[in-house]
């Protein structure tokens, strides 16, 4: 059986914080703010895959009311939440990311960000797919503001 999971995160782009995204440190003098590392793209990826799996969503699995979840790596979250699926009897089959920022340009980073999210999922690289675009300055994103980003996955039962 094949089931489709749809994510979305948005965290607001401040001071004094690294910019993380897929598990990539972006050289910016913003970073997004929240109670892990703030990466709103892998965020995204993780609620899609547990959507997928009707098995809530991050808030759920790591609240932000726990002290254990502060300033954590995102992406060891994700290695979690594809424990989380395994044990349900899903795997995933592919991924697609999209991160809406007016800047930094994300084009130098993105074969690191998809290799970065496929070892943590344990896919082939051509298996997990991240792009970015912008909103021609509308918005918040546009406005540098904040980021946002949305993901789709695929999972199929296992076993």
């Amino acid at each position: 059986m094949l089931r489709i999971g749809h994510g979305m995160d948005v965290h607001r782009l401040v001071e004094g914080r690294k910019l993380i995204l897929c598990g990539v440190e972006v050289p910016h003098t913003l970073g997004l703010l929240g109670h892990s590392d703030a990466d709103v793209a892998t965020h995204a990826l993780m609620d899609a895959l547990l959507g997928a799996a009707a098995l809530g969503d991050i808030g759920k699995l790591f609240p932000d009311t726990d002290m254990q979840y502060k300033g954590a790596d995102s992406v060891e979250l994700l290695k979690t939440v594809m424990a989380h699926l395994k044990e349900k009897g899903y795997a995933p089959v592919n991924a697609d990311v999209t991160i809406v920022a007016q800047k930094p340009k994300l084009r130098p980073y993105i074969d690191q960000m998809r290799a970065r999210l496929a070892q943590a999922m344990g896919l082939d690289t051509d298996l997990v797919n991240v792009k970015a675009t912008t909103t021609e300055h509308m918005g918040f994103e546009g406005e540098e503001k904040g980021i946002s980003a949305h993901a789709v996955c695929l999972i199929e039962t296992i076993g």
